[in-house]
């Protein structure tokens, strides 16, 4: 299983657009230690060739022309990218299909309450309609009651995917923010039945809970939420009144923090933080709080990043 980190960054990207945040005003004027990021999203593949992208981030334009695992290579128009995944309907993780209109039909994995969001509140699946056939749903059969489910995706044969509903939040958008249902939000285990290795990959993670916890720890690699430092961290830094519980984001710090869920793991496990907000001190690599990561043995995501299991 190859692995390609498109965009390491949370909603807004580094620097987001409008902020001038220390972490931001810094990246504009070149401090070291401060490397800009695009939003979030991963790309995987069982062969090189073909790619499941997980999300499609505003960014993904970009993110696809520096990637050159993903460029055209079979004809005129081609793409590396074969499938679509999503774990959310977050504006950050979708909108992005927008700009792969040309590539349509598209087949796109999602949950129904996530096929739901972005065919009312949001509505790409009909909008895209209108581009050679648009998007075709492919269902992720979680609902009440359901929480799990295991299946496989036709570009990446012998790579068993276990969506699981974590405790998060739907989008500001969707009817369900603030009170969100199974299937708002995924995590995944990607498992590669050739080399036994797997990976956990859980972007928006807001309440870890036991059944979480299992497949983080069955797993090789856990590539994790890392929003914010600080559950009121915006708030303290004057940028915004949301807190990281309101978004669906377990902070960093704290004791039942996600540095502590990490601490946790097995020894062997590789621990990376993903989804990273631009106020968050992480991302200055002369931070003490980006020293205290490396105490515990936690990455930091950046953009281009590539893991092999």
């Amino acid at each position: 299983m190859q692995l390609i980190v498109l965009g390491s960054a949370a909603g807004g990207g580094f620097p987001q657009w409008n902020c001038n945040c220390p972490n931001c005003q810094g990246v504009r004027q070149g401090r070291p230690g401060l490397t800009p990021r695009t939003q979030s999203s991963i790309a995987v593949s069982m062969d090189g060739q073909r790619w499941l992208l997980c999300n499609a981030s505003p960014d993904i334009r970009a993110q696809l022309n520096t990637t050159p695992e993903l460029f055209p290579r079979r004809g005129l128009r081609d793409s590396g990218i074969a499938e679509v995944l999503l774990v959310d309907a977050q504006i950050d993780h979708v909108t992005g299909l927008l700009s792969l209109r040309e590539g349509c039909p598209l087949d796109v994995w999602c949950t129904p309450r996530v096929h739901e969001d972005l065919s009312q509140g949001f509505p790409l699946f009909p909008m895209l309609a209108h581009w050679q056939g648009g998007l075709s749903w492919r269902p992720i059969a979680l609902e009440e009651g359901r929480e799990r489910v295991t299946f496989t995706v036709p570009s990446c044969p012998g790579l068993a995917i276990t969506a699981l509903a974590l405790n998060s939040n739907a989008p500001p958008y969707s009817p369900r923010r603030g009170a969100p249902g199974v299937g708002d939000n995924l995590g995944l285990l990607f498992e590669d039945r050739l080399s036994g290795l797997s990976l956990f990959y859980g972007p928006g993670l807001g309440r870890p809970d036991d059944a979480v916890r299992e497949l983080m720890q069955r797993a090789d690699c856990v590539l994790v939420d890392g929003t914010l430092w600080h559950d009121d961290e915006m708030q303290r830094l004057g940028v915004g009144t949301s807190t990281g519980e309101a978004m669906g984001h377990l902070a960093l710090a704290g004791e039942h923090g996600m540095i502590a869920e990490l601490d946790a793991l097995p020894a062997a496990t590789r621990r990376i933080l993903i989804h990273i907000n631009n106020t968050n001190p992480i991302l200055d690599e002369g931070s003490a709080e980006r020293r205290v990561l490396e105490e515990h043995g936690i990455e930091v995501a950046f953009d281009g990043m590539r893991l092999m299991l």
